[in-house]
C-alpha cells in the first residue's frame, strides 16, 4: 500500500509502520479540529537525522495530502531555528490572523539536537502555547549509539526545560499519545516532549485508526489562575517562570490524571509488589512476565501490580 493510501485509510484496523504513525497523527489532529469547527493549520519543522532519518522523507512524499490538511512542512537549517519558528506559531492570540484560529506545531530532531536546542525549549516553554495551538517536540533517541556519535536520551533535557515527556510503547501509542500531547499542550500551556526510539519507530504493527478514538477529558480538579496559562505579550520573565512552576506543571499533572495516561494495567486488592515501566521497557516487562508464566490473573493472585507510565 502506498504511503498516501495508508494515511488516508478509513476508520478501522490497518498495518502501519511507526514512522508513518508519526506522519499520520498530525493529520488526525487536523481532522479532529475541522470536525470541531476550528481553522487550525499545522507547521512541521526540524533537523533531519537518525533515528528519525526517514521522517522528513516521508513528509516530502505526500505534498498533496499535506496541502489538503493545511500542513506546512519546512526542514530547518538547524534545530534552534526550527524551535524558534515553532515558538512564533503560538502568537496568533496576540496577533490574530484572518484565516486561522491557531497553529499546531511539531519539532523533530535526534537526541544531540535536543541538547543544543535546550535554550530555545526553555524560553519557548516558559512563554507558552496558544489555546488552539500546541507544540510537540519529537526526539529520536539512540540509547546504544547505533547511529550517533554518543549514546543519548532526551528525558532529562526535556525535564530540565520544564516539558512533560510522552514515551510511546507501540505504534498505536504514537497515534494516541500524539493527540494527547497536543491536547495537554493546549490545556496546560506547555510544550509537550515526545521520546521515540528505534525499536518502536521502526516497528510495524496493526493499529486501529480513527480520529475519534482518543477521548480527550478536560480536568475538573485544576483551578485556572487569573489570566490563564497561555502565551501573552508583554510577559515578564519572572512572571513566566512563576506561571510554569506554580500552575502549568500542575495543569499537566491534572491532565495526566483525568485521562489516566499513567495507569495500572494489572492490579488487585492484595497487591504487595509494584512494577513501573514505560516505553519499550513496558513491552519487555510484559514479555518477561509472560516468559515466567505470569499472566494477568496469576499476577493478581500473587499480588503483583503493573503500572504503565505513558508520561514519564
Amino acid at each position: 500500500m502506498r504511503l498516501s493510501d495508508r494515511l488516508t485509510a478509513e476508520r478501522g484496523t490497518h498495518y502501519l509502520p511507526g514512522l508513518q504513525a508519526l506522519v499520520r497523527f498530525p493529520l488526525e489532529q487536523s481532522r479532529r479540529d475541522r470536525a470541531a469547527g476550528l481553522r487550525i493549520a499545522t507547521f512541521i519543522s526540524g533537523y533531519p537525522g537518525s533515528p528519525l532519518a526517514g521522517y522528513d522523507l516521508a513528509l516530502s512524499r505526500i505534498p498533496e495530502l499535506l496541502i489538503d490538511h493545511d500542513v506546512t512542512f519546512l526542514p530547518a537549517g538547524n534545530e534552534e531555528l526550527a524551535a524558534t519558528a515553532h515558538m512564533g506559531t503560538q502568537m496568533l492570540d496576540d496577533h490574530p490572523h484572518s484565516s486561522w484560529d491557531g497553529v499546531t506545531s511539531i519539532w523533530y530532531g535526534k537526541g544531540p539536537g535536543v541538547d543544543r536546542t535546550a535554550d530555545v525549549f526553555k524560553h519557548a516553554n516558559m512563554a507558552g502555547t496558544s489555546a488552539h495551538g500546541g507544540v510537540i517536540a519529537i526526539a529520536g533517541d539512540d540509547h546504544v549509539s547505533k547511529s550517533s556519535t554518543a549514546a543519548h536520551q532526551s528525558d532529562h533535557i526535556f525535564k530540565a526545560c520544564g516539558m512533560p515527556v510522552f514515551f510511546p510503547s507501540s505504534v498505536q501509542d504514537i497515534l494516541d499519545m500524539g493527540l494527547h500531547a497536543f491536547a495537554m499542550s493546549r490545556f496546560a500551556g506547555v510544550w509537550s516532549g515526545m521520546k521515540t526510539i528505534q525499536e518502536i519507530v521502526e516497528s510495524t504493527s496493526s493499529v486501529f485508526v480513527d480520529p475519534d478514538r482518543v477521548d480527550i477529558v478536560i480536568p475538573t480538579d485544576f483551578m485556572m489562575p487569573d489570566g490563564g496559562l497561555h502565551i501573552r505579550w508583554p510577559d515578564a520573565p519572572l512572571e513566566q517562570e512563576a506561571r510554569l512552576m506554580d500552575h502549568k506543571w500542575y495543569a499537566a499533572l491534572a491532565y495526566v490524571r483525568a485521562n489516566k495516561l499513567n495507569h495500572n494495567v494489572i492490579s488487585g486488592p492484595n497487591d504487595r509488589y509494584g512494577i513501573m515501566a514505560s516505553g519499550k521497557a513496558y513491552n519487555d516487562t510484559r514479555q518477561a512476565l509472560h516468559d515466567l508464566g505470569l499472566d494477568d490473573d496469576r499476577c493478581r493472585q500473587l499480588g503483583i501490580r503493573l503500572h504503565k507510565v505513558n508520561v514519564v
